[in-house]
């Protein structure tokens, strides 16, 4: 008889940052290759953030106000 194997799932959480010049469009493509890419390494995602900005802030990585 096969036993079923339980895999745990890592919880994942998404965070984008595109530029002022980039589309939403863009952003939603990244975003869903980062979630593909996350689901195949055995993770679930449980939100999704992004922002938009001129350019990263090195002291932040994200910028102010995430």
């Amino acid at each position: 008889m096969l036993e079923r194997e339980k895999h745990e799932y890592e919880k994942a959480i998404l965070v984008g940052v595109v530029t002022q010049q980039q589309s939403e469009e863009k952003l939603t493509e990244y975003l869903d290759e980062l979630e593909f890419l996350a689901y195949t390494a055995g993770a679930t995602i449980h939100k999704r953030f992004s922002q938009k900005m001129q350019k990263p802030n090195p002291k932040k990585v994200l910028g102010f106000g995430f």
